[in-house]
């Protein structure tokens, strides 16, 4: 799946299961509540033992796909295309240094 595809499924999905009646703020709220659990589960994993990392790496890989969720649901909301954002920000990115 692109991310074309990915946007547009969001937008289905969230259409469906009636996620658009959620205002911009309590969205912006959502994606912040779960940046806190995708840090939660990085600090989870900085102090694991070695037999919980696994298992935490799944957790926080499904923290990580909230944090993108959200985001795309975000961007759906303002009408940005997700593509072309990403094409012009490496554009920009390409020409600087660090």
């Amino acid at each position: 799946m692109n991310l074309d595809d990915f946007q547009q499924y969001v937008k289905a999905f969230c259409e469906e299961k009636g996620f658009s009646n959620v205002s911009d703020e309590e969205r912006y709220l959502f994606f912040m509540s779960e940046v806190g659990e995708m840090s939660e589960e990085l600090l989870n994993l900085r102090f694991a033992e070695d037999d919980k990392q696994l298992e935490i790496k799944k957790a926080l890989s499904h923290e990580i796909f909230d944090v993108i969720w959200n985001a795309v649901e975000i961007a759906n909301r303002q009408g940005i295309n997700l593509t072309q954002a990403f094409k012009e920000k490496m554009e920009i990115n390409s020409k600087r240094s660090w």
